[in-house]
Formats: structure tokens, sequence, C-alpha cells
């Protein structure tokens, strides 16, 4: 294992909860509920017509009218929390070393609405009617490549895209890269705006999200009996990776270390986790053993918790195969309850839910978890947040595909 340490330094988000960090924690440790009607679209013959949406959204906060119009919502997300992020770190990039600061930075979908609306300019006016920018706008790699426009950033720059992992291996490989050495610092995260006729259309098809069109307010619910689909949120999650020693020169604010990463296949199935969370108790454990870590020193896991029936009950199993009667002990909870599924940009939002976790020893709750499903029987921090001297936090994403990844967060101390 590479003795460079990686901690982090900044970091932003956009979310149904909250519009910044700031608004995000707030509403995570008060019990925030963000899925409302869907405002977006017309959901007159939609069997899902709730979701989690961002409020209140300005881009024109972050860039210029022109510019946003070239770029996808999902973009605009990205361009908003790389933003925040580079703020909070507070930097002074012309005493950086540009070529040694990167962006890994990924989507699980990409630009949905751009998509749409421009098969609908074909259908009605053929091809003349698309737009010259519907390329660069739609592809899911374009965030990365704006991020490095906009703040001149010249290290290693691509996506990554393993739909609900998307954000979680981002981070994964700007760790790696900063601890080979080819990089001193990584802008990295996810972003989603799939709250669109087709992608809701599509999960409703594949029966995956919740129906409860009367009790919209309840539907995520991971982890409970009654829950029968996950809700789909939209926003953005932004991390600054950077070396130690880098970042201690510089006097930089420091939240937490980032010391570990598992990333694991499920060669499974398309849709479907591995039977007895067989992928995810793997991806758990090569975590602990990047991070040097025993089990029983873990305090918190921010689960995957999808409020999906397959998902929780397999998560759960991983989790007590793994950690044993120390599963009991530590603290789970679902962030999802609050800000429904963000799919690629999932994983950044859960990783600055672990990492202020730790800084704050407060456990986020899981918000309309009534009664847990009987084979569902950890401590899922049930409606309430707890406060909790916090270590060592993991956070799990699992995506469609099989696509594993476990991260693992320090305390930070010299």
């Amino acid at each position: 294992m590479s003795n460079r340490r990686v901690v982090i330094t900044g970091l932003g988000a956009l979310t149904p909860i909250g519009n910044n960090v700031e608004e995000l924690w707030a509403g995570f440790i008060s019990g925030k509920n963000g899925a409302n009607l869907i405002t977006r679209f017309d959901t007159e013959n939609f069997n899902t017509k709730f979701a989690c949406e961002v409020k209140n959204f300005n881009v024109e906060e972050y860039l210029d009218r022109k510019e946003a119009r070239r770029m996808d919502l999902y973009c605009q997300y990205a361009i908003a929390t790389a933003t925040m992020a580079m703020d909070d770190a507070d930097f002074d990039l012309d005493a950086i070393d540009l070529e040694r600061f990167g962006v890994i930075y990924g989507s699980g979908i990409g630009g949905m609405e751009t998509f749409e609306n421009q098969t609908t300019n074909f259908v009605k006016g053929g091809p003349r009617k698309i737009s010259p920018f519907f390329i660069p706008m739609m592809i899911s790699d374009i965030a990365a490549g704006q991020i490095s426009i906009k703040f001149g950033l010249k290290g290693p720059n691509y996506a990554t895209t393993s739909a609900c992992a998307t954000s979680t291996h981002a981070i994964a490989d700007a760790l790696f890269i900063i601890q080979r050495g080819s990089a001193d610092l990584i802008v990295s995260g996810g972003a989603e705006a799939s709250i669109t006729p087709m992608a809701i259309g599509g999960f409703n098809s594949a029966r995956a999200l919740s129906t409860w069109n009367d009790r919209y307010k309840e539907a995520s619910r991971p982890f409970d009996k009654d829950r029968n689909g996950f809700v789909m949120g939209d926003g953005s999650g932004t991390l600054i990776l950077e070396e130690l020693e880098h970042a201690k020169k510089r006097g930089a604010k420091i939240y937490a270390e980032i010391i570990g990463a598992g990333l694991t296949g499920d060669a499974f199935h398309v849709t479907a986790p591995a039977p007895e969370g067989e992928g995810a108790f793997r991806s758990m454990r090569e975590a602990l053993r990047d991070g040097g870590v025993n089990p029983e020193d873990v305090d918190y896991i921010n689960a995957h918790g999808t409020s999906t029936t397959l998902n929780d009950i397999n998560e759960t199993k991983a989790i007590k195969k793994l950690f044993g009667e120390h599963a009991y002990k530590l603290a789970v909870s679902s962030t999802k309850s609050m800000t429904g599924h963000l799919l690629g940009a999932t994983g950044a939002i859960e990783s600055i839910a672990c990492i202020l976790a730790i800084q704050n020893s407060i456990i986020p709750p899981t918000i309309n978890l009534d009664e847990p499903d009987p084979e569902c029987d950890l401590n899922y921090t049930p409606k309430v947040a707890v406060e909790r001297n916090i270590d060592y936090a993991l956070t799990n994403t699992f995506g469609f595909g099989g696509h594993n990844s476990t991260l693992l967060f320090k305390k930070y101390s010299e």
C-alpha cells in the first residue's frame, strides 16, 4: 500500500434536500424528506408521479446563460458542485501545478433530457433540427471535461459510468491515482438529472420504482417490510481529494481521510444482486483490506439501502457475514430515505454524508422506517439522528450490471 495519504479538502452538494453542503447536512440530521410530485413533465400517464427533484436551482449563479444553454442539466449540476468544492478548498490556483490536478467525474446516464428533447426535434423536423451541441451535451463524460476546462485542470481527466456505483468508482480511481503519485489533487464525484419521461417510464417498466402516489412522502423506506421500490432523485456531489503533504503545505482545511476502496463484480444478473449479497460482502471486505482496518473498528455504514426488496435484504446479509456480531453494534443508515436515489451521483452524496458524520459525530437517520423487514434486523438508525463517535465509516453503492463499490473513510489525525 502506498505511503501517500489522501484527504478530503473540499465538498460541494446539490440535492433534493439542500442546495449546498450546509443545507444538505441540516437536512440529513433533521430527517428532511425530499419527495414531492414531479414538476418537470406531465405525469398523467405514468405509474409513478413523484420523485426527489432538486428545487430552486439557479444555474446563473455558476454559469452565464449562453454557457448553460450548451450543457445538459446534469452537467450544470456538476459545474455547480465542482465550483462549490473548489471554493470550499480555498485554492490559489496560480500556486498549484495544474498538470497534477485532475478530474475524474461520472454520470450513470448522462444527458437524458438532452437526448429526449433532440429525439423529439428529429421526429418532428428531421435531422436538420438536431442541435450541433447534441452530442457534447448528451455524453456522460462531458461533465469531467467541462470541469477541467472551467478551472484549467490538466491532470488525469475522464469519466466513470457504472450505474449506481458511478461516483464511488470515480472517487476510488481518484484515490488510487493520488496514492500512486500520478496526481496531487483530483476533483471527483458524480451528477445525474434523470427525472425525465423516458427514465421514469423505463424504470416503471422494469418495476423498480415505488408507485405510492398517494403516500409519496413515505415511499422511500429502506429496510421497511412495506417497501416497494426506489424513489428517483437528482443532483450532484463533488469532493476534492488531495495528497496529505500537499494539503498541509498550503494550510488546507481537512475534513477526513480516505484510506480504502473495494471494487467487485457480481457476475450474476443485469439488475438483481448476487444471492446472499456475495458481491457486496466482497466489496466491503476489500475496502477494509485496502485500508488495513479490522471489521470491529468500523462505526458506521452508509448503506446502499435503495428501498427495493432484494437490495436491502442482500446488503443486510452481506454486512452480517462480514462483521459477525459486530454487525449489531455498528450503526447503519440509508440517506436515500431522504434524498431518493441519485443513481450515478448517489455515491458522492453518500460519501459526503459519511465525511460529515465523522466530523460531527452524528449518524444520519433512515426515515420512514416504521416496521423493519424481519430479514433486516440491524440498527438502521430509524427516524432520528443519533450522536456517536465515528472513527471509521463505510459507504456502499451497487449498480445494475453487478457493479459494487465501497469506500472507507477515517477521522483525520496526524
